[in-house]
């Protein structure tokens, strides 16, 4: 039987396979049931009477649960696995969706979606810690970037089937069958998924509270770890918030698409992300002092569509709103590398807890962007085009602010490298050593 070397121990390949696909299907559902908010907002504002603000304040809550318990769960994940945590995510999420099934009033549906929030945040950096378990460090930037954006699939998930059953039985029996998908995979890992690799030596024993602050102190303090934190602020929220809530809106109300033609937009920014991410985890993998750039260009290049977009009076023309999509789609690659900082900069002991710290940066970014858009519109006229395009214009103040961010912890970490005996050369002295080199 062919073995394969994973970074715990050895292991056969199917197994290995086996138990990341299960934790990789876990996400999946976890990604729709985050995102089917995001294809049911105005039929959730016609079930609850609710306007952009009330709307907003749905995603802006699960979100803010979702980043609240970001470093929480960290430990948690360093304390007792990610098998455990993925497996009660599933379920807490399965538990959120019954009750946004039968909610009729506005409290019960806040309630499910705070559910659904708690179950979220449990569910990503324990799939990711199986995956540094499981596979072999030179493997892991790019399964991490490969799960991340396969798990994008969800997307699809709640922007086809849960949006066909929305608009087919209806509201009820379409979360019914999001509830009933969250427990069967909840149980599928509970039987199939493990921590680590058969003969792996088990993790440490758990620290003491004390200890346990003092490894969130040094995960905080290593340049490395906001490095990582600034990367996922900057890249991650764009494509969050427009799959998340304000989207299918935007492309329908403040651009007038059909609601397919919306769904269809929302499942080609998962596809561009699934083709990018493997790309930047290659990058990543090959040119570890030279992630930032990619960042810095991803967040650039958001920005410039964006302004393309609103510099057009709506409707904008069909190739360029499919331009933007494309575009947004490199976020997820982009933020992942966030997560890559992490792994690399802090040992393992306290990987949990950097990539805790590292997570909270995105969604923290993308719940505030979504209320803001929300109040804009609310004092614009509500779901107009011209309200809509002043809206979007929150974003531009997150990606000031991610771009002078991430080149200040890049100066510390690089600084941190250079004191260790790494050195890292600027990118004008590696483009004339390559040029001094083509000269005859």
């Amino acid at each position: 039987m062919t073995e394969t070397r994973s970074s715990a121990g050895s292991t056969t390949t199917s197994r290995i396979w086996v138990v990341w696909s299960v934790a990789l299907a876990a996400y999946i559902v976890g990604v729709m049931h985050r995102t089917s908010f995001g294809v049911a907002g105005l039929d959730a504002a016609q079930r609850f009477q609710a306007g952009p603000a009330a709307l907003s304040g749905f995603v802006v809550l699960q979100l803010l649960v979702y980043a609240a318990l970001q470093v929480p769960v960290g430990l948690l994940l360093d304390r007792f696995g990610g098998r455990t945590l993925v497996a009660v995510g599933a379920l807490t999420m399965a538990a959120g969706q019954l009750v946004l099934a039968l909610a009729s009033t506005l409290p019960l549906a806040v309630a499910a979606r705070v559910l659904i929030g708690t179950g979220d945040a449990l569910t990503f950096i324990s799939v990711l810690s199986v995956v540094t378990a499981w596979f072999p460090p030179r493997r892991v930037p790019v399964m991490t970037q490969l799960t991340g954006l396969v798990g994008q699939l969800g997307q699809v998930l709640s922007a086809v089937p849960l949006a066909a059953l929305l608009h087919g039985p209806g509201w009820t029996p379409a979360f019914l069958c999001a509830a009933g998908l969250g427990v069967f995979v909840g149980l599928a890992v509970l039987v199939l998924v493990r921590d680590r690799p058969p003969g792996a030596p088990p993790p440490p024993p758990a620290a003491p509270p004390r200890e346990v602050l003092g490894g969130l102190r040094t995960s905080w303090f290593e340049p490395g770890t906001r490095l990582g934190l600034w990367t996922h602020t900057g890249t991650q929220f764009c494509g969050t918030v427009f799959g998340l809530l304000w989207g299918v809106p935007y492309l329908v109300a403040g651009q007038g698409m059909t609601t397919g033609q919306a769904s269809a937009l929302l499942t080609l920014l998962v596809v561009v992300g699934i083709i990018a991410g493997p790309m930047f985890g290659e990058f990543a993998a090959r040119h570890p002092m030279r992630r930032s750039y990619l960042v810095l260009s991803v967040i650039g290049a958001h920005a410039l569509v964006w302004s393309a977009v609103l510099l057009v009076a709506p409707p904008a023309p069909r190739w360029l709103l499919v331009l933007l999509v494309i575009v947004i789609g490199t976020g997820g690659p982009g933020s992942m590398i966030g997560f890559d900082y992490a792994r690399t900069f802090n040992p393992r002991s306290r990987q949990g807890a950097a990539v805790g710290i590292v997570n909270v940066g995105g969604f923290v970014a993308s719940l505030l962007v979504a209320w803001a858009i929300g109040v804009v519109l609310g004092r614009a006229g509500g779901y107009t085009p011209e309200a809509f395009r002043v809206a979007w214009t929150v974003q531009y103040v997150v990606w000031a602010f991610a771009v002078v961010a991430v080149l200040s912890t890049r100066r510390l970490a690089r600084r941190k490298l250079a004191d260790e005996g790494v050195v890292v050369l600027p990118l004008r002295a590696l483009l004339a050593e390559w040029r001094s080199r083509r000269r005859p």
